[in-house]
């Protein structure tokens, strides 16, 4: 069982760019494939991207390759999202959760880019 705590959402001017980092606790996070999900407003939930528990892949959505990148921290049990090049429509309210997503939803950190 995981429990999830995402962390380092906040307002940005378009253009600028944030860093979200997911704490977990709980046993086996390493070997966990991670990955990073947002939910705007009125929308429905998308993948964002995914990083595999060596850390040595990652794969993004379209929306967001060559902006974002995943990393994550086997020892300390985090992973982190790091986002540049922020557009408005990167706003919304990002998870992260094992992929396939499983029961281990947490709060969620809200991105607000404005234009």
């Amino acid at each position: 069982q995981l429990q999830l705590v995402e962390s380092g959402g906040g307002m940005v001017q378009a253009g600028g760019s944030l860093r979200l980092s997911c704490a977990a606790s709980g046993r086996a996070f390493s070997s966990y494939t991670m990955g990073w999900f947002r939910q705007a407003p009125g929308k429905e939930r998308e993948f964002v991207g995914v990083i595999a528990w060596s850390g040595g892949a990652t794969y993004f959505a379209d929306s967001v390759k060559g902006r974002f990148t995943i990393s994550r921290d086997n020892a300390k049990n985090t992973v982190a999202l790091q986002m540049t090049s922020l557009k408005p429509e990167d706003t919304a309210v990002y998870y992260c959760n094992t992929v396939p997503w499983g029961d281990y939803w947490g709060q969620g950190t809200q991105v607000t880019v404005s234009s």
